[in-house]
């Protein structure tokens, strides 16, 4: 043995020296077989896609929830298991038990008869992929899961299937489902990977032509009465149900509502529906929603501020709450329908 070999081998040499052949002979096989699995988990490594946009730093933003996502070169958009498990807040296993923890949801929703459709079967089914730029190996799902996921805990908590101790799931699930319905998943990733930066220009007017109609539409009763009661209570006006209302009332509308809608959505309004001067339009804004689009999307957003405006007893809380789950949309999101 050579005397330039550091203390540690010598010492590791000696001690081998000391053990029966049987013990060397089976740790010998031990070493083999972990270089083997090494060896496989490296060619596995060589043969998963590598995203091609997104990293740790560029995390999708919902609110104050942050979930990691990337695109693949397919297109293919993912969100990671630790980062869908954090969405929903539910506990991260790590590993396959990760993984089952969504699939384990899914089928009891399924065994008190809510329809699921093909939600277990896809969380079983994960995607392996490598971070770009020599990243880790990850573990995520098409992005596309986490609305039907959040959609399925809905369900479940309407029918009174949401257990308890579950019950925080179906306010998590609604604050994610009012971000994908204003702009969608898929625009949601390409925003926070930068992927939107290469596709097509006129992405963010294709949308607007779904969202908005080329024609008025008579007008319906779209706010909910609840919506005005609960901004008189937290402004502490007295109610007396009249459909004569302040001036101001108009403009906590554009704040709370259309200026959150969508990318895009109020400037376009404005534009087609502008203001005489004095605060008169031809129209309501809501007139020029479409019924496909505009209009479910409008109807998840006053679900959902109504539910906020429940939670306070003071405007000025309830303001910073909602300012901070829900901020203003800027009009450079480019999405895709």
């Amino acid at each position: 043995m050579s005397t330039s070999e550091p203390p540690q081998a010598r010492g590791g040499v000696a001690r081998a020296k000391l053990l029966p052949p049987s013990k060397r002979s089976e740790i010998a096989k031990q070493g083999a077989q972990a270089r083997v699995r090494q060896l496989q988990e490296l060619s596995s490594l060589a043969d998963l896609p590598v995203a091609t946009h997104g990293s740790l730093d560029r995390p999708l933003r919902i609110g104050e929830i942050e979930i990691p996502c990337y695109v693949l070169p397919d297109e293919t958009r993912v969100l990671t298991l630790r980062g869908l498990h954090g969405a929903l807040q539910m506990s991260h296993g790590g590993g396959q038990g990760g993984v089952r923890k969504i699939a384990a949801l899914m089928e009891r929703f399924a065994k008190k008869g809510i329809d699921i459709n093909d939600l277990a079967v896809r969380a079983n089914h994960p995607i392996r992929f490598l971070a770009p730029h020599g990243g880790l190996a990850a573990t995520g799902y098409d992005a596309t899961l986490l609305p039907d996921i959040c959609s399925a805990i809905l369900k479940a908590s309407q029918a009174g299937a949401l257990d308890k101790r579950l019950s925080y799931l179906a306010q998590r699930a609604e604050v994610l489902q009012h971000g994908f319905a204003t702009v969608g998943i898929i625009a949601l990733v390409d925003e926070a990977t930068g992927f939107q930066e290469i596709r097509a220009k006129d992405a963010l007017q294709a949308y607007l032509e779904k969202f908005l109609r080329h024609e008025l539409a008579a007008w319906v009763q779209r706010f909910p009465l609840e919506f005005f009661r609960e901004l008189y209570r937290l402004k502490r006006w007295p109610w007396s149900g009249s459909s004569r209302r302040p001036g101001v009332v108009g403009h906590y509308i554009k704040d709370l509502v259309y200026e959150r809608l969508g990318p895009g959505v109020i400037e376009e309004l404005e534009a087609r529906n502008p203001s005489d001067g004095k605060g008169r339009r031809k129209a309501r804004h809501h007139q020029w929603l479409t019924e496909d689009i505009g209009h479910p999307a409008l109807a998840q957003h006053m679900h959902t501020l109504i539910g906020f405006m429940r939670a306070e007893d003071d405007w000025e809380a309830f303001k910073s709450r909602f300012y901070r789950a829900f901020p203003k949309r800027g009009d450079n999101l480019q999405l895709a329908w």
